[in-house]
């Protein structure tokens, strides 16, 4: 048996919280609901990203990944918007590229 039901959420850190609450609901379209801190929910999920203002972690190893059904269309909004991405890869099952906020949180979005 588990010791845990689900991931509660994943937590970035950001240098300038107004500043981030503004990027990440006008660049990815995340909902913010108000606080210290703002939790960003997306679609149906049930797992949010939380960012607070901290110190920010050059290379960080730990990211969010977003899925999408239409990751072609989303790189090109993306794009179109000055956020910093990479090209698509495509692996044998999977199709992605990552994406940057302001602060180089790295985050990826993904096509099963």
């Amino acid at each position: 048996m588990s010791l845990f039901e689900r991931i509660d959420t994943v937590c970035l850190a950001v240098s300038d919280i107004e500043k981030a609450k503004k990027w990440y609901g006008d660049n990815l379209k995340l909902k913010v609901q108000e606080a210290n801190y703002a939790i960003l929910s997306t679609g149906d999920s049930g797992i949010p990203l939380t960012i607070e203002e901290g110190e920010i972690t050059p290379n960080n190893s730990t990211y969010p990944i977003f899925y999408t059904m239409n990751i072609v269309e989303v790189h090109k909004e993306l794009s179109e918007k000055g956020v910093k991405s990479t090209e698509i890869v495509k692996e044998e099952s999977n199709t992605f590229f990552d994406i940057f906020d302001p602060d180089g949180n790295r985050m990826q979005v993904c096509f099963a």
